[in-house]
């Protein structure tokens, strides 16, 4: 396994990035009432933040509270009644500059997003690239997603029925560590655009990018308050954020997913949550190995695997399975790890030590229970703190840890499978269901296959982002993945309660006084009998029609 440069020492890191991160911290401290010790619960009014390449500290955050949570709330809730009145179209402006704001201060955004993430220029090229193209979406769709619709009255020609959408008010986003900039925008800039204030609560390992951020958007002219971050642990900040908004967007794992579920449900308000996953990736025997070899790297090592649409249970028919293993072992020895800050890295470190030591404990496991390391299964400390070189396994155990629960790092178990139908029942052998990618020579038959794979997402011939750069597609989980979509008009709409307003032209619809009650209810069974003969017959036309 190759390495490129040593570890960058954090004061070697881009100078910028550097000196912003004590501006970035301020703009949360300016907001919080005036504190000189510990907050009310004991906890350490300040946390550390630590540059994963080298374990190095490179600043500190406010430790904020529930009441710093309440203020945070207070303030965007008086900046949302406003904004809810601002015509949707300027809304959608706002977030276009946005958009081009993240596109020209680039080279800033990726400093802050390497030195706290640890992840390569190249992997941290691919998510920053995500945010302009979420806004390009959202500024392009938000006015129809929103408008109002006219629907089918109960008696059509003497009834209206019309649906429009209203903000829910005050959104709370939770977002995690490993894609802190594309995963708190594409939560935060739909429900901006739909006309509602977010409080956004970053990871407390990343919180610096989701400042910048912030400062992007205002000077996108975004109204002031609108737009508020809480920087904190989450035990602490978690719940009187939840217990204070509209609705709540959550990415990370399932275990705290079903905690924020169970507390929106009590307090009646809506989720979206994007949850773990264990996900499959099939190799059908007709399959181009080579590009398979390659696409199954992408799939299962980007971001060092730390990617919630990453592939770690890969299936292949035994007629291929051979070739197959050799491309992808050959590919994954050609990767290269590093620290460094420009793109001669294919792969970062992971974020902590504890991410680490989870890595290390399944493959351990693995081991243990007889299977075979074909390449990779080391940390590297000799090129960052954290770093860990891409794995594959073979031999593994179906009870294998790896093989059960989310590794969340640069770890792949190939199995094979004696046919299609035997790979599709492994990759749906799991609790999880959030994405999945099939590799096949008859594009058909691979999309056929992909409808029988419960996931949110399936890829035919790619690995990931077929579906997740699909951005007028839903995506979100099955199972014990999440709840919920993002992207997509349902990405924009989560974040709106729907009011209908029905209109009679004939005044109340109720039994008519000078018609015998009898002979009314005749002729209206009568009349209900031809309309659903006439929806029959137009639903035949249409069904035909469609074949053609």
């Amino acid at each position: 396994m190759s390495s490129t440069d040593p570890p960058t020492a954090v004061g070697d890191a881009p100078a910028l990035a550097a000196r912003r991160f004590d501006a970035l911290a301020d703009r949360v401290a300016r907001s919080r009432p005036a504190d000189d010790g510990d907050g009310p619960s004991g906890e350490p009014d300040a946390l550390d933040v630590f540059a994963p390449a080298t374990a190095e500290r490179i600043g500190s955050v406010p430790a904020c509270d529930a009441a710093d949570v309440g203020g945070a709330v207070e303030r965007a809730r008086a900046a949302q009644e406003e904004w809810a009145e601002t015509p949707v179209d300027e809304r959608a402006r706002i977030v276009d500059r946005f958009g081009d704001l993240v596109v020209d201060r680039r080279e800033e955004l990726l400093d802050v997003l390497q030195v706290e993430t640890g992840k390569s220029r190249r992997t941290a090229v691919e998510e920053l690239f995500d945010v302009p193209s979420g806004c390009s979406y959202v500024a392009s769709e938000a006015p129809d997603a929103l408008a109002e619709e006219r629907r089918r009255g109960v008696a059509p020609g003497i009834t209206t029925a019309t649906v429009t959408r209203e903000p829910v008010g005050v959104v709370g986003v939770i977002s995690p560590w490993n894609y802190p900039l594309t995963l708190s925008m594409a939560d935060a800039i739909p429900a901006l655009a739909a006309g509602n204030a977010v409080v956004l609560k970053p990871d407390e390992k990343t919180p610096y990018g989701a400042l910048l951020l912030s400062e992007l958007l205002e000077l996108a002219g975004l109204p002031d308050d609108l737009f508020q971050v809480v920087t904190g642990e989450g035990p602490t900040v978690g719940p009187p954020l939840i217990d204070a908004v509209d609705y709540v967007a959550f990415t990370g794992s399932t275990e705290t997913g079903r905690t924020i579920a169970e507390r929106a449900g009590r307090n009646l308000i809506g989720c979206s949550l994007e949850l773990g996953g264990n996900n499959p990736l099939v190799v059908l025997g007709d399959a181009d190995v080579d590009e398979a070899a390659r696409g199954a790297v992408q799939a299962c090592f980007s971001n060092a695997g730390q990617l919630c649409l990453s592939a770690e249970r890969v299936y292949v028919v035994e007629s291929a399975y051979d070739a197959f293993l050799d491309a992808f072992v050959r590919e994954t020895e050609a990767l290269t790890l590093g620290t460094g800050y420009d793109y001669g890295a294919d792969l970062g470190s992971l974020v902590d030590a504890d991410q680490l030591a989870r890595v290390e404990s399944h493959v351990a496991d693995a081991r243990e229970r007889g299977a075979t390391v074909e390449t990779g299964g080391r940390a590297r400390p000799d090129v960052g703190s954290y770093c860990y070189e891409p794995t594959v396994l073979t031999g593994v155990d179906p009870d294998a840890t790896v093989a059960c629960e989310e590794t969340f790092g640069p770890v792949a178990a190939v199995t094979p499978v004696p046919d299609a139908d035997a790979a599709v029942a492994a990759a749906n052998d799991s609790p999880y269901g959030l994405n999945a990618s099939v590799w096949t020579a008859d594009r058909e038959r691979g999309a056929e296959l992909a409808r029988d794979i419960d996931c949110g997402t399936v890829n035919v011939n790619d690995a990931f982002l077929a579906t997740w750069g699909a951005v007028d597609a839903p995506m979100g989980g099955f199972g014990d993945s999440g709840l919920g979509r993002r992207h997509g008009p349902e990405g924009i709409q989560r974040y709106t309660e729907t009011r209908t307003v029905g209109v009679s032209r004939v005044g109340p619809l109720t039994f008519p006084d000078r018609v015998p009650t009898d002979w009314f209810v005749r002729g209206a069974f009568g009349a209900m009998r031809v309309a659903r003969g006439a929806r029959r017959a137009a639903r035949g036309v249409r069904r035909r029609l469609s074949r053609r």
